[in-house]
């Protein structure tokens, strides 16, 4: 079972940017798909993107898409998301999960089998 670690989270004035990493353990990291995820207090678990275990192939909703980037890096077992134009509706705890089922990218919170211990980003108006 992979283990992920989040970091880079912090408070950023509205209309700034953040780079949050999550750092895969094990050997296998290039099989997964990786997603993150964020959930703002009282609300569910939002999809925010998705990478494919190449990296070729991303998804974003389109609350996000334009301003926030997911990338990886599979020599480093690590993951990505640059967050650009940050809003104060963007705060929240942000988690990256990782996706061993090898049937593409996909968005739902219980399809990734791992998860990270999530990290803070608050964003002040």
């Amino acid at each position: 079972q992979v283990q992920l670690v989040e970091a880079g989270g912090g408070l950023v004035q509205a209309g700034g940017a953040l780079r949050l990493s999550c750092a895969a353990s094990g050997r296998t990291f290039s099989r997964y798909a990786m997603g993150w995820f964020r959930q703002a207090p009282g609300k569910e678990r939002e999809f925010v993107a998705a990478i494919s275990p190449s990296g070729t192939i991303t998804d974003y909703p389109d609350s996000v898409k334009s301003r926030f980037t997911i990338s990886r890096d599979n020599a480093k077992n690590t993951v990505y998301l640059q967050m650009n134009s940050l809003k104060p509706e963007d705060t929240a705890v942000y988690y990256c999960a990782a996706d061993a089922s090898n049937t593409g990218i996909r968005r739902l919170a219980p399809d990734f089998g791992a998860w990270g211990q999530g990290t803070q980003v608050t964003v002040s108006s």
